[in-house]
């Protein structure tokens, strides 16, 4: 269906995650005939303009009417049709939290709910399309299983095994054009197994979505300073790989968490749900958004101005290990 090598891989990136996710959907609805693509007035947004050209009577626009989006999609579930329903993360994920809740969670529908932009590559859109509370909100519903690909060839892979997966779902989006890639050959993808890409050391980063790529970034920098420095993908926030976390929690001096997401409620939450039970285990860095509304600006501006970037996140990790 499409193939993971470096040449595809620099493509991908310049496109960015939306428009790799409707190139996505559109290689996928081939094999999928009961396909069906919901949007919230955002299919050209969302990457969908191909696939409303190729599948016109399998696309849908419900209009700016999030919650009406859900219920329509969860009927089209019920129905039998494989919906994927799409809108701005802070829109699908909290101005639709009921229905989501309702028609995905408890009822079960087999709708996967994807956000694009999450995070804050909304950038000059501001704080009203930032999804920085998304995850918190989405992975406390519960039968909801939650997914941020690390970089556009995992979009691929997440949309393949999200139509495969019968059962409602959260895939979050993040990252801008000109997302650098993680992967650049292929690699085996499943929900709910984190990919380990550096192994366990001194440090592990636990990571997942755009910020995978800046730890691996941060683990080279850090290995110049005679620190070891594993990387785990955790692209399923839910359910947790606590087998990867465990290996993890043996090994390492210090855990570090990173999103791109607030730090209240995401990953780092997560993960220290599950350290809490344990009777050992070092100690945790959370690194991600403040629990703020913050200034409006470019997106590489904002990575830098909240320490999401490679040498930052280096120097936050060395001075947790000197304290």
């Amino acid at each position: 269906m499409f193939e993971i090598n470096p040449s595809n891989a620099r493509q991908w990136s310049r496109i960015g995650s939306r428009g790799v996710f409707g190139q996505a959907i559109l290689a996928v609805a081939e094999h999928h005939p009961n396909m069906i693509a919901v949007s919230a007035d955002l299919g050209n947004s969302s990457g969908l303009d191909r696939f409303k050209k190729a599948y016109p009577e399998q696309f849908l626009n419900i209009g700016i009417a999030e919650q009406n989006m859900i219920g329509v999609a969860a009927g089209m579930a019920k129905e039998g049709y494989n919906v994927f329903a799409t809108s701005f993360a802070p829109f699908i994920a909290m101005r639709a939290s009921e229905q989501v809740r309702m028609n995905l969670g408890y009822m079960g529908m087999n709708v996967k709910a994807v956000a694009i932009g999450s995070g804050v590559s909304m950038a000059f859109l501001g704080n009203s399309h930032y999804g920085i509370e998304d995850m918190a909100v989405m992975r406390a519903i519960p039968n909801l299983t939650v997914v941020c690909p690390a970089d556009c060839a995992e979009i691929f892979k997440t949309v393949q095994a999200a139509a495969r997966f019968d059962g409602p779902m959260y895939i979050r989006l993040t990252g801008a054009v000109g997302n650098p890639p993680v992967y650049t050959a292929d690699y085996s993808f499943e929900i709910g197994k984190a990919v380990t890409l550096r192994e366990p050391g001194d440090v592990t980063f636990i990571a997942t979505g755009s910020m995978v790529h800046e730890s691996l970034e941060a683990a080279k920098l850090l290995e110049q300073t005679g620190v070891s420095a594993g990387v785990i993908n955790m692209h399923t926030i839910k359910p947790l790989d606590v087998a990867a976390l465990g290996t993890a929690l043996e090994r390492a001096k210090l855990l570090v968490t990173v999103e791109e997401h607030s730090v209240i409620g995401g990953l780092g939450s997560a993960v220290a749900e599950y350290k809490a039970a344990k009777r050992q285990a070092p100690p945790q860095l959370i690194l991600g958004l403040p629990d703020a509304f913050d200034v409006t600006g470019d997106y590489r501006f904002l990575l830098e101005r909240h320490g999401l970037v490679a040498a930052k996140i280096a120097e936050k990790v060395q001075t947790a290990l000197n304290s």
